[in-house]
């Protein structure tokens, strides 16, 4: 946890050393709606979305006319659903995503384009098993596991429309580009995550 504080803080320091014009700190949260893409391995069986949610921290640092560097550090909750012959799963993870975004204005307008790399980092991994004898829950500390890898590379893409100088509304899809490990098995599939995404953000 102490290295991730040292990235994300590492990021922002850096951003801002290098703006040109005001840094602005702002705010932002909203409805995650993660799936999996599964990979290869015993993967035979169908998963839906396991609402969850985001909130964290953003700077904004305008670079030039149009264009700005935004980086954030969220907290973010992933994972997925899947319906067996023995009953319901849902698998929730807990993530920090580390998105390092350039946002783009398109048209002078109040809409913008959002689009970079995301670095996530596991925190903990929680499987509920709902049958009709009753609930089985296991909490995973990722620290103490060697199950699923503890970072991740991926990409981010979506928009932003800025409803007034301080408040905006923001849609986008993020995509891990490595597996979350390379033995995939029905306890364990191997997946990439996916996120849909839906929220707001307030700047100071």
């Amino acid at each position: 946890m102490k290295k991730i504080l040292i990235l994300a803080i590492g990021l922002f320091a850096a951003g801002a050393a290098n703006a040109q014009s005001p840094v602005r700190l702002g705010v932002k949260a909203g409805l995650n709606l993660p799936n999996i893409i599964k990979d290869d391995g015993n993967n035979d069986f169908e998963t839906k979305i396991n609402p969850g949610f985001y909130a964290g921290i953003t700077l904004d640092i305008n670079l030039i006319k149009g264009l700005a560097f935004t980086p954030e550090a969220l907290y973010s909750t992933k994972g997925y659903k899947a319906e067996t012959a023995f009953g319901d799963f849902r698998q929730t993870t807990s993530f920090i995503d580390i998105p390092i975004l350039a946002s783009i204005n398109l048209g002078g307008s109040g809409l913008n384009l959002v689009v970079g790399p995301q670095v996530s980092f596991l925190l903990s991994t929680k499987n509920k098993f709902e049958t009709g004898f009753g609930t089985a829950e296991e909490q995973i500390i990722e620290d103490k596991s060697d199950r699923f890898k503890k970072s991740l590379v991926g990409g981010l893409i979506g928009f932003r429309y800025d409803l007034s100088d301080k408040l905006d509304f923001h849609g986008r899809y993020a995509l891990d580009f490595q597996k979350n490990n390379e033995d995939g098995s029905r306890e364990t599939p191997e997946y990439k995550n996916q996120v849909f995404s839906v929220g707001f953000g307030v700047k100071f």
